[in-house]
């Protein structure tokens, strides 16, 4: 018996250890502020699963065959205060979670805005086959799977696609948000702490699904300054000639900085998407 307490004790620890680095380390107020709902929720639930599950045990346990004072009732048919239970804690359980979720919901509305006083980062975010597009268009720099940004500050994400529906997900800061070619969404994240987390594509996508990862550096205020002044010394230059050229299907692409970033190219993107989807129902 000792040794099967102790499996299960090395069991439940491994379990936790994957915890690190996923959605239950948030680095950030919106994830934060998501793990708070889960908690809230689980402990609402286990509010009827742990009497459900002792009631089922008790009741096992005196009505077992060795013990001569439980009563046979076969005739019993009803009970008022077995249906008044029954029924209400069920009714209260999904009344309280439904409630957590519906106010979860508009709080952390993936298009309103963090409340800070300092300035926002605006970030385009592109999902390609199978890379990941990120443009600065108030610095004018453009990086591949790699996502560097300050901390402490808000960040305004805008997604789109370049071929089929994928997900953008950085499990440490929060909120998946789905891209569309043809179509903008918007998502605001804020990392507090420094440190590097990972990003993925949480929508399967093909071939080069596995390998559609990025990595997001967050770095105190002077670090992102130089980073950026880097970033803009760099010689590789982001127009329409050097996207066609990145946006052709590869995989375990290693990251990739452009220090010039032509105009409009994130809205010419979207509109180019919208003429061929136009084309197509012609």
């Amino acid at each position: 018996m000792k040794r099967l307490f102790a499996a299960a004790g090395w069991i439940g620890l491994a379990a936790l250890a994957g915890c690190k680095e996923g959605v239950l380390d948030p680095k950030g107020p919106i994830a934060f502020a998501e793990l708070q709902i889960l908690y809230n929720s689980t402990g609402i639930m286990l509010a009827i699963v742990a009497p459900t599950i002792i009631a089922t045990l008790g009741v096992a346990f005196w009505f077992r065959s060795s013990n001569r004072r439980a009563r046979y009732r076969p005739d019993f048919e009803h009970s008022g205060r077995i249906e008044l239970l029954v029924w209400a804690i069920p009714i209260m359980t999904v009344l309280l979670v439904g409630s957590v979720a519906w106010v979860g919901s508009h709080d952390l509305d993936p298009k309103r805005r963090i409340e800070s006083t300092a300035r926002p980062v605006r970030v385009q975010v592109i999902s390609l086959d199978w890379k990941w597009l990120f443009i600065y268009p108030d610095e004018g720099v453009a990086t591949v799977n790699q996502l560097t940004i300050p901390v402490g500050r808000p960040v305004t994400f805008e997604l789109t696609g370049s071929g089929v529906m994928n997900s953008f997900f950085v499990p440490q800061l929060g909120s998946q948000m789905y891209t569309m070619a043809g179509m903008v969404t918007n998502l605001n994240l804020q990392a507090d702490h420094e440190g590097i987390y990972r990003g993925l594509s949480a929508e399967f996508s093909g071939d080069g699904f596995a390998g559609m990862r990025f990595t997001v550096h967050a770095m105190n205020d002077g670090d992102y300054a130089k980073w950026l002044a880097d970033a803009q010394s760099a010689g590789r230059a982001l127009n329409a000639d050097t996207y066609t050229e990145l946006a052709r299907p590869s995989a375990a692409v290693v990251p990739i900085t452009y220090g010039m970033v032509a105009s409009n190219i994130f809205d010419s993107i979207v509109n180019a998407a919208i003429a061929e989807c136009r084309g197509q129902r012609k």
